[in-house]
C-alpha cells in the first residue's frame, strides 16, 4: 500500500518528530499554565485566560531573590567549569604523564555516580573541614560535578584539532599566546561553548545537589519544590516559560551565525 510504503521511507523522521514533540510537550504545558488564573493555590488545572502574573512575575515574595541567585551561582560556576575543564582537556589530550589513565576515568565519575552519593559526599567533606553551608559551599559542588561535563565536551574538541595548524602558526614566527589566542582558541571555541550552555544549565536546574550543600540558602529550584508543598504560583510558569524561550533563541543565533560562517566560507 502506498501509505506504508511512504511510512518505512520516513521512519526515521517521523521517529525523531515524535520524539521532539515527547520532549518539548512538558514545556508547552508550562507555558499555557503561566496565562491561567486558578482559583485556588494549585496551578494544575485551567480555569480562565490571565496575563496577571507575566505582569507581576516577582509577586510571589522571595521568588525572584532565589531566581537571582540561582543565576548567580550558574555563572560563576560555569566560569570556574569552563577555566578548569579547558585547562584539564588541553593537558589530557596533548600531554603525556602519570596517571593521566587514571585521571582520564576519574573525569567521568561525577557523571556516572548517583547524585545522591555526591551530594552526600561533599555535605560530608564540608562539615569535616568546618565549612559554613551557604552559598559558596553550593559553588564548589557545582563547580565539581559541571567539570566533567565541561572536560568530555571540549575534549571532543581538541581531539579533532589539527595539529599542523598551530605548527603552520609557528612557521610564521606566531609566538605561544599569539598561536593560541588566533588559531588554537577559536578552533576549540565551539567545544568551549558547548561545555559552558551545558554547565549553566546543569547549575541553574540542580536540586538535590544542591539541597544537601545549601545550609538555609534556597535556590529557585528549592523554591520551587518548596512552593509546591504549600501551592504552585503561576509565576513559577512564568519563569519557566522565560528560560525555555531564551534557551530556544540562544540556540537558533547559534544556528544562524553557524550558518552564515559556513556559507560566507564557500
Amino acid at each position: 500500500m502506498p501509505v506504508l510504503r511512504w511510512i518505512r521511507r520516513n521512519l526515521i523522521v517521523i521517529a525523531g518528530l515524535l520524539t521532539l514533540a515527547y520532549m518539548i510537550l512538558p514545556n508547552v504545558v508550562v507555558m499555557v499554565f503561566s496565562f491561567n488564573k486558578p482559583n485556588g493555590r494549585f496551578n494544575y488545572s485551567w480555569q480562565r485566560f490571565s496575563l496577571d502574573a507575566w505582569k507581576d512575575p516577582c509577586g510571589v515574595a522571595d521568588m525572584c531573590g532565589s531566581l537571582s541567585l540561582s543565576l548567580q551561582i550558574a555563572l560563576w560556576a560555569t566560569i570556574g567549569a569552563t577555566v578548569l575543564g579547558t585547562m584539564i582537556s588541553f593537558a589530557l589530550v596533548r600531554y603525556r604523564f602519570r596517571a593521566r589513565g587514571a585521571i582520564n576515568s576519574l573525569i567521568f565519575l561525577p557523571m556516572a555516580m548517583p547524585e545522591v552519593v555526591m551530594a552526600a559526599s561533599l555535605l560530608t567533606l564540608f562539615l569535616n573541614m568546618g565549612a559554613q553551608l551557604g552559598f559558596w559551599t553550593i559553588l564548589i559542588a557545582h563547580i565539581m560535578f559541571c567539570l566533567s561535563f565541561v572536560v568530555t565536551a571540549v575534549k571532543a574538541r581538541v581531539m579533532s584539532m589539527d595539529p599542523r595548524l598551530e605548527e603552520a602558526a609557528r612557521d610564521l614566527y606566531a609566538g605561544p599566546v599569539q598561536t593560541f589566542l588566533r588559531v588554537t582558541l577559536p578552533i576549540a571555541a565551539p567545544g568551549i561553548a558547548a561545555g559552558a550552555l551545558l554547565a549553566f544549565a546543569l547549575s541553574f536546574d540542580d536540586f538535590i545537589i544542591t539541597n544537601f550543600n545549601a545550609g538555609s540558602t534556597v535556590t529557585f529550584p528549592m523554591f520551587v519544590w518548596g512552593s509546591a508543598q504549600r501551592g504552585t504560583p503561576v509565576q513559577i510558569n512564568v519563569i519557566g516559560t522565560a528560560m525555555f524561550i531564551i534557551a530556544v533563541m540562544v540556540v537558533v543565533v547559534g544556528q544562524l551565525i553557524a550558518n552564515r560562517r559556513k556559507n560566507s566560507a564557500r
